[in-house]
This record gives structure tokens, C-alpha cells and sequence, in this order.
């Protein structure tokens, strides 16, 4: 799937096909970049797999489904063939691979024979990639993995994404599959003011209002993390570096580390078995989020904010 409503074209040398893997019912971000994605005309969106954030839900991965069909629905894109189900949990230590529609869809779009590079972004846990790779290790070299997760180098330490499935990461990280990492402290400096998410996302219909309301209800919401990152007046929109580095792949604020083994606290140790990846150090905040802005600006002047095509 395409979106292509807009007056400047997009080479057909420089398209390529994405996978979207999302805990999008975890925050309050997700959701941010993955209608950014889809309004996106250089992606040729192939699927979009639902993933599990942990234990705090039984269900996390069902309810990160259902978010992925409300917005669908609230911008009027067809979900027909689009949405899949992921692991409903992490692989554990016995590391054995959760065969799911997600880890199936991730080997099958990897076999095709299409010219087009492959790109599988992933916003939460890396478990569907580990399950793909371990399920049929030949799509390590037919794809490219961009995971926001991790901990800062070289150290590492505690972060979402990867505590959810250390094992996983791990897995991928042996793997000969390209990685692209945006560690903590690069995604975090993706910080906006909610006075500017009101100002430049809200107006823009259904679609706008949805994605300030339910940040400001994830933002109220009670619980034990609130204290964590909630300053009140802003918000990270952490997830958005996937779609930013496929849209500009900063190519000069990344280095290449050899990939890590990540210990059970979240510690990083050099494993010499392992190729190196690239860990970026920075990305285009000011870029990234101004896309983001045109693209849902121009889809409500075009489409009130709903799609019929």
C-alpha cells in the first residue's frame, strides 16, 4: 500500500517495501510514527504486525492489534491484508521460535523475489524478528532491521523495547542480519511540547485529534512509571526515527559497533562472534517531526482527514 496524494514524486529506484513492527497499545508514541508511515510515498507498505510489551497485560499484543485497526479505521485506509497478529509474549530463555501471522509475513515478504529492498522497523521488542530468523535463518540477508531500543554505548543498561525480550535481541544480534539501532539516548531526543502537538497535529481531523487525545490520556493515566518520563508539558515521540531514518538515513551520525551480547540487567559485553551494526548517535529531530507535521497537514487538506481511495 502506497499513499501517494502529493505533488512531488518519488523516484521507483528509490522505493521500498516496509514492515511495520508495533506495542502500539503500550504509549502514547507509537502511534505518531506509524501514521507517518503510512503517509509516507517512498514506503510500499506491506503489513503491519501487532507485538506484545511485556507482562503487564496478558492480552498486550491483542490490544496493540486493536490499536492498529482504530487507526487504520480513523484514517480511512484499508485494512485488508495489512494488519497481523505477532508473538503474544516473549521467546524465553529456551529460545524456541513462536511460529505467528507476524514472524510468517516478516519470511514470506524477505523470499519474494522483488528488486526492492526490504526494510522491517521495529517499535517495541525484537521477538517476531528473532522468530522469523530462527524459523528460516535465510532472510538474514534479505532484509534490513531498524530497531529503536537499547540502552546507550557502550555500557547499555535498563530500556523498554529490549527488556522485553533480551533473548530475542540477543538472537538478532548473532544474527548476520542488518541492523540499524537508535538507542535511548538518541530516541529520547525526540522530545515535542503537547502545546506544540496542539497547535500543529490536533486541527488535522479525526486523525489529529485522536493521536493528541490518547497521549493526554496515557499522559494522566495512572501507574508506577508516571514519574518516570512525565514532565507534564511534553512528551517523546521516541518511535518516529524508524520512519525518519528511511526517509534520510543520516549517514554521517552513526557508528559502526560490533554487536553487543546484552546480559540479563540490560548490560552491554563485546562478543567478537558477532558483525558490526550501526548504533546512530544522533538523529535530524527538527526534520523528522516537520515531516510529520506537512504530511498530516496536506492528508486533512486533501482528504478532511479521511482517505476514500
Amino acid at each position: 500500500m502506497i499513499y501517494s496524494d502529493y505533488k512531488f514524486h518519488v523516484p521507483a529506484e528509490k522505493q521500498i517495501r516496509l514492515i511495520t513492527n508495533t506495542d502500539a497499545k503500550n504509549e502514547a508514541d507509537d502511534q505518531f510514527a506509524i501514521v507517518q508511515t503510512l503517509l509516507s510515498p517512498k514506503v510500499d507498505n506491506v503489513g503491519f504486525i501487532a507485538a506484545h510489551y511485556g507482562t503487564r497485560h496478558a492480552d498486550a499484543m491483542e490490544r496493540s492489534y486493536r490499536e492498529l485497526e482504530t487507526i487504520f479505521d480513523k484514517m480511512g485506509f484499508d485494512k485488508t491484508g495489512m494488519l497481523y497478529h505477532g508473538a503474544p509474549h516473549a521467546i524465553g530463555k529456551d529460545k524456541q521460535p513462536i511460529d505467528s501471522e507476524g514472524a510468517q509475513l516478516i519470511i514470506r515478504e524477505a523470499m519474494k523475489d522483488d528488486p526492492r529492498p526490504l526494510y522491517i522497523t521495529f517499535l517495541g521488542p525484537l521477538t517476531d524478528m528473532a522468530c522469523a530468523l530462527m524459523l528460516e535463518p535465510r532472510i538474514a540477508g534479505r532484509c534490513t532491521v531498524i530497531w529503536i531500543g537499547g540502552g546507550p554505548y557502550p555500557h547499555g543498561g535498563i530500556e523498554f523495547n529490549q527488556d522485553n525480550d533480551i533473548d530475542a535481541v540477543n538472537v538478532v544480534f548473532r544474527s548476520k542480519v542488518p541492523v540499524w539501532q537508535v538507542p535511548k539516548n538518541v530516541y529520547e531526543m525526540m522530545a515535542v511540547s503537547l502545546a506544540e502537538l496542539e497547535y500543529r497535529v490536533r486541527p488535522c481531523g479525526e486523525i489529529g485529534e485522536y493521536l493528541c487525545d490518547q497521549l493526554d490520556e496515557h499522559a494522566n493515566e495512572p501507574g508506577p512509571r508516571k514519574s518516570d518520563f512525565r514532565t507534564g508539558e511534553s512528551w517523546v515521540l521516541g518511535d518516529n526515527p524508524t520512519i525518519g531514518l528511511i526517509l534520510y538515513e543520516h549517514r554521517f551520525e552513526f557508528d559502526w559497533v560490533q554487536a553487543p551480547t546484552v546480559l540479563s540487567e540490560g548490560g552491554y559485553v563485546p562478543d567478537v562472534r558477532n558483525r558490526p551494526i550501526r548504533v546512530y548517535r544522533k538523529v535530524d529531530s527538527r526534520l523528522i517531526l516537520e515531516d510529520m507535521y506537512a504530511k498530516l497537514a496536506l492528508f486533512h487538506q486533501r482528504h478532511g482527514g479521511k482517505y476514500h481511495g
